[in-house]
């Protein structure tokens, strides 16, 4: 190739569609601070001399910040994805400064209302960054919704996994500083990517190959399978610093892979263009069909007398117009769906299950410590997690599609049967059988991952793409209601009353952080979870029944419309504002 078809080539690759794809995946890879609050929240509680159920609080804020998207998703409905990104990256090299600043002195004391605040902070940087990068790459590849957010939610589910790799390389063995560490790298990632997550005028054509999807899911199963064969090696044996760092090349080989995948795919697309110049589109322009301008076709006008008032302005009309929803898999406005039935089950879905499992995540530290073991298999409990909930992830997304196209099973049959598994992984930490958290860390890192992508496939399917964004950060709104309900409440209050129990008769424990120990700190917590996640996967047969002539349905048929244009003016809205260092230049887009 000469020189310049190089270049073009390079400037394709880095325009394209598929390298946006792959810079949500390192967006993506480094955004799970809060699932690794269990190996730093022991710092916040003994730093600051925190007992459970203040720490519990603090847990509560950062998964109400990580679940209120919403603002996230109004935002995104009027801005382009790189204005919600560098709003992600601010808020969370602000937020995990402060608490790093806090937790080490350098800063006065804070109060217990700011730490709740710093947290939730950091929590909400994360669903601008959901929504910057997945919402972007669903109405990219509207017909391979499962299968992407399966990637992407894997890779968050790796995150934590990730992120202990780097930090052990950057910092060594000190905890303090893994939030120094998840403080500037997920800003960082953004900004350097800004420019390249945006919304193609054409998504990609149904009936396109899936073999790239299926490239990204070996390479991130490599990755997967390395950092669990890491986290069981550091265990067994004491690594230096070189060593640490080795490590850490390897995991960051491996999630630059996919740029390989990246390139070939639009290589293929160059050459094609290169060989058929006169049906190729203008180099980094998604394709776009010329409209040839036609006149009106004659309106009849309506007198003074017909004006319809019902329509604009009756109230009545307007209550009604709600309440009348679309048929499944149309697009809804946000008020007919957030007032549905179908959004209620999914809802309340959310409390019982996502809730439950962050409960379980959220005390993992305190559970471990509880049971007796070092604090060195609390950090494998907490990499377990995140290595699972990325399987679940995954799993959920590729499999969820496989079996709804070929056999027809709705998505909410399995997402009951995801909220079973967790209950049974709840059942394991209430009963506190020797050796058994290795797999309770395993069954809930799962079924938390496997859940959140069912969830927002379904929201797509059922309720439209026009408003997506929005709607996929309502859902997550029930999960601080689950977390304060059963982490702060029920988990936090019964652990601090079983270990005032214990240290009632030892002299000296005034004024020092209360530590319980035993399997009775958290049987009935865990008893209880177990009960209302049950409950939740009843409540979701419920909307298995109501779905199950929709899912039985060819929805596909409703992929293609969107994808020929559905969203063209929703698209042309946020193609207004360009990215920064772009030219307002339509052909530089």
């Amino acid at each position: 190739m000469k020189v310049a078809e190089i270049s073009s080539l390079a400037v394709q690759v880095v325009r394209g569609r598929w390298f946006t794809v792959f810079a949500s995946f390192l967006i993506m890879a480094a955004s799970g601070g809060i699932y690794i609050f269990g190996i730093y929240s022991n710092d916040i509680k003994t730093t600051l001399g925190y007992d459970q159920q203040t720490l519990n609080t603090l847990a509560f804020f950062k998964d109400l910040g990580a679940s209120a998207g919403i603002i996230s998703g109004l935002i995104y409905e009027v801005t382009p994805p790189w204005v919600v990104l560098a709003l992600s990256a601010g808020m969370n090299l602000f937020s995990y400064l402060m608490i790093y600043l806090a937790i080490t002195g350098r800063i006065a004391r804070p109060h217990v209302w700011q730490m709740c605040l710093y947290l939730c902070l950091g929590g909400n940087s994360q669903s601008f960054t959901n929504t910057g990068a997945v919402v972007t790459s669903v109405k990219n590849f509207p017909e391979s919704r499962g299968i992407i957010i399966g990637l992407l939610k894997g890779y968050v589910g790796l995150s934590g996994a990730i992120v202990t790799q780097l930090y052990l390389a950057f910092y060594g063995d000190d905890s303090k500083t893994l939030v120094l560490l998840i403080a500037w790298l997920p800003a960082a990632i953004p900004l350097v990517f800004i420019s390249t997550i945006r919304i193609f005028k054409s998504p990609r054509r149904p009936g396109d190959s899936t073999k790239p999807f299926y490239c990204f899911l070996y390479v991130s199963l490599a990755l997967a399978t390395f950092l669990m064969v890491m986290i069981v090696v550091q265990k067994r044996f004491t690594f230096s610093h070189s060593e640490y760092s080795v490590s850490a090349a390897i995991v960051l080989l491996l999630l630059f892979l996919p740029l390989a995948v990246a390139t070939k795919e639009e290589f293929k697309i160059f050459r094609k263009r290169k060989q058929s110049p006169q049906d190729a589109p203008p180099l980094s322009v998604a394709i776009e069909t010329p409209t040839v301008p036609q006149p009106p076709p004659p309106e009849l006008k309506p007198t003074p007398t017909t004006a319809a008032p019902t329509e604009k302005g009756s109230p009545l009309s307007y209550v009604t117009h709600i309440f009348k929803a679309p048929d499944r898999g149309m697009d809804y406005s946000i008020l007919q769906a957030i007032v549905s039935i179908d959004m209620l089950i999914l809802f309340f879905s959310t409390i019982s299950g996502v809730g439950g499992t962050l409960t379980a995540i959220d005390n993992m530290g305190q559970i471990g410590e509880s049971l007796g073991y070092p604090s060195r298999n609390i950090n494998t409990f907490v990499s377990l997690i995140s290595i699972w909930n990325y399987a679940g992830r995954v799993a959920a997304g590729f499999a969820s599609d496989i079996l709804l196209t070929k056999y027809k099973v709705p998505r909410p049959l399995m997402l009951a049967a995801v909220l079973l598994l967790a209950g049974a992984g709840h059942l394991l930490i209430a009963f506190g059988i020797p050796g058994s958290l290795y797999l309770a860390s395993v069954i809930i890192g799962f079924s938390l991952g496997a859940q959140l992508p069912l969830l927002f496939a379904i929201i797509s399917e059922v309720f439209g793409l026009k408003y997506y964004s929005t709607l996929f950060n309502f859902v997550p709104l029930a999960t601080p209601i689950g977390t304060y309900v059963l982490n702060v409440k029920v988990a936090g209050k019964l652990y601090d009353r079983e270990a005032a129990k214990q240290n009632a008769n030892l002299s000296g424990s005034a004024g020092k952080a209360l530590t319980c120990t035993g399997v009775q700190c958290f049987k009935l917590s865990f008893l209880i979870v177990a009960a209302v996640t049950v409950l939740g996967a009843l409540v979701m047969l419920v909307l298995v029944w109501r779905t199950w002539d929709f899912y039985k349905d060819d929805m596909f048929e409703k992929y293609t419309e969107w994808a020929q244009g559905n969203s063209q003016e929703e698209e042309k809205k946020k193609e207004m504002t360009p990215a920064p260092g772009e030219k307002a230049n339509g052909n530089m887009k």
